[in-house]
C-alpha cells in the first residue's frame, strides 16, 4: 500500500530552483503556519455544516391594527371662511370638542333666520295642505247631497210618471165608455127615426135622440183630447226624469272635477311640504356644520390651514389628529419571490429603529432586542414600491413591545423558515433560489391527524 508521504513533489520537481521553497525552507516558523492553515481549512469547513434558519426578512414602519386608529385628517364639508381656532398643535382633544368655527360665504345661506323663516314656509304649507284636505272632504259631502237629492227627485219624477201612466189608462177606459155611449145614442137615434117613419113616436122624441146623439159626439172629442194630455203627460215626465239625470250627472261630474283638482293641488302642495322639510333639515345641519369638532379623542397633529378670515373650499383638510388608544402593530414589505412563504398566523421576529438591537439573521437564538409578532393579514396585489404588504401583530405569548414606540417609526422583520446548513444557503444565494417551501405549523398538524 503506497503511503501518502511517499507521494511527495520533491520527488520529482527540484524545489530549490524556487524562491518560496527557500523562504520557507529558512523559515523555523513553517510548520506552525502550514498547521494552523491547516486548522482554518478545517474550521471553514465544519462551519459550512453548521445550521442556519432560512428567513425572509422586510422593511417597514410602525402602524395601528385597526384603521380607524391610525391618524386621521379633518376636513371641512362646507366652504366657508376661517373665524377661530380653539386649538393649537400639540392639544389633547377629545371626541366633541370645537376645533375650529367657520363662517358662511355662499349668498344662499347668508340669512341669519334662514332655518326660522324656512320652518315658517313648511308650517305655511301645511296649513294650506290641511285647507286642501278639508275642501276635499267638503266636496266629497257635496257629492253625497248631490247623490241624494238626485234620488229623490228621480222618485218624484217616477211617481209622476207612474201616476201619468194611470191617467192614461183611466182616459182610455173614460174613452171607451163615451164611444160605447155614443154607439148606443147612435143606435137609438137609429131607432127614434125608424118609429117616427111608422108613426109609432113623435118627432120629438126624435129630435131628444138626436141631441143625445150629438152630446156623445161632443163629448168622445173631449175624451179623446183628454186622453192624448194624458200621454202627452206620460212624454213630459218621462223628459223629466232624462232631464234630472242629466242635471245630476252634470253637478256630480263638476264636483268630482273640483275633487280631482283640490287633490292635485293637495298633493302638489305635500310634494312642496316635503321639499321645504328636506331643505329646513338640510339648513340646520349646515348650521352645525360651521363649527368643526373632533371625531374621536387623540392629540392635534398638525394645522394644516391657518391664520383668520381665509376662506376655504368644502373638503379641504383642516387638521391632522392621532387617535389616542391604540393598538399598535407593524406594516412590512416583502419582496415577490418570497410571499408564497408568507402564511397568516406564522410567528415573525420584529426590530424597531433607534431600540437597542444585535441581529443573527441566521442564528435567532443569539440575537438580541428583538420582539415577537404575528402575521395577521397579507394583502394579494401588489404595492406601489413592487413588493407585498404584511400587517404583523405583536405575539401575546411574549414580552410586550416597547411603549415608548411612535406610529411611523422604522421597523425590520424576520419571518423564520428552516434550518438548513450553512453550505446550502451560501448555494441558495449564490444562485438565486427563493428559500425552501414549508408547510406552516397548522398545516402540518392537519396533515398529521390525517
Amino acid at each position: 500500500m503506497l503511503n501518502i508521504t511517499d507521494n511527495k513533489i520533491s520527488q520529482y520537481i527540484d524545489l530549490k530552483k524556487y524562491k518560496s521553497t527557500q523562504i520557507f525552507a529558512d523559515n523555523p516558523h513553517y510548520n506552525v503556519i502550514k498547521k494552523i492553515v491547516w486548522g482554518i481549512v478545517i474550521v471553514i469547513i465544519l462551519f459550512l455544516f453548521l445550521p442556519w434558519t432560512q428567513n425572509i426578512s422586510g422593511n417597514g414602519f410602525v402602524t395601528t391594527l385597526r384603521p380607524n386608529q391610525r391618524p386621521q385628517t379633518i376636513h371641512t364639508v362646507i366652504a366657508g371662511r376661517i373665524e377661530k381656532w380653539y386649538v393649537q398643535e400639540g392639544d389633547f382633544v377629545k371626541k366633541g370638542d370645537t376645533i375650529l368655527f367657520i363662517s358662511e360665504i355662499k349668498e344662499d345661506y347668508l340669512d341669519p333666520d334662514l332655518v326660522e323663516n324656512t320652518g315658517n314656509q313648511v308650517k305655511a304649507k301645511e296649513n294650506a295642505v290641511d285647507s286642501y284636505e278639508e275642501k276635499v272632504k267638503a266636496l266629497n259631502l257635496q257629492m253625497n247631497a248631490i247623490e241624494n237629492e238626485k234620488g229623490l227627485k228621480l222618485k218624484q219624477a217616477q211617481n209622476k210618471l207612474k201616476q201619468s201612466y194611470l191617467k192614461v189608462k183611466s182616459d182610455s177606459i173614460d174613452l171607451q165608455a163615451v164611444i160605447t155611449q155614443l154607439k148606443i145614442a147612435e143606435t137609438q137615434y137609429n131607432r127614434a127615426v125608424s118609429l117616427n117613419k111608422e108613426g109609432l113616436k113623435p118627432m120629438t122624441y126624435v129630435e131628444e135622440k138626436k141631441v143625445k146623439l150629438q152630446d156623445m159626439e161632443a163629448k168622445i172629442i173631449t175624451q179623446e183630447n183628454k186622453y192624448l194630455a194624458s200621454q202627452n203627460e206620460v212624454l213630459n215626465a218621462t223628459m223629466e226624469i232624462n232631464r234630472i239625470m242629466a242635471e245630476y250627472t252634470e253637478k256630480r261630474a263638476k264636483a268630482s272635477s273640483d275633487k280631482q283638482t283640490a287633490l292635485s293641488a293637495q298633493f302638489d302642495t305635500e310634494a312642496q311640504v316635503n321639499k321645504l322639510r328636506n331643505q329646513y333639515t338640510n339648513y340646520k345641519i349646515r348650521n352645525g356644520l360651521y363649527y368643526i369638532t373632533a371625531p374621536q379623542d387623540g392629540y392635534v397633529n398638525r394645522a394644516l390651514q391657518s391664520g383668520i378670515g381665509e376662506t376655504i373650499k368644502d373638503g379641504t383638510p383642516i387638521v391632522s389628529i392621532m387617535p389616542s388608544n391604540f393598538e399598535i402593530a407593524v406594516e412590512t414589505y416583502v419582496d415577490p419571490l418570497n410571499f408564497p412563504l408568507i402564511n397568516k398566523g406564522e410567528k415573525v421576529r420584529v426590530w424597531f429603529d433607534g431600540w437597542p438591537t444585535i441581529v443573527f439573521s441566521g442564528w435567532p437564538g443569539v440575537s438580541y432586542g428583538t420582539f415577537g409578532g404575528v402575521i395577521v393579514a397579507k394583502e394579494n396585489f401588489i404595492s406601489e414600491n413592487g413588493k407585498y404588504r404584511v400587517l404583523i401583530a405583536p405575539d401575546p405569548n411574549e414580552k410586550p413591545w416597547p411603549k415608548e414606540l411612535s406610529i411611523g417609526a422604522g421597523t425590520q422583520t424576520l419571518a423564520l423558515l428552516e434550518d438548513v446548513p450553512i453550505w446550502f444557503e451560501i448555494w441558495r444565494t449564490l444562485n438565486g433560489f427563493p428559500p425552501n417551501f414549508y408547510q406552516p405549523n397548522a398545516a402540518k398538524g392537519k396533515t398529521d391527524k390525517k
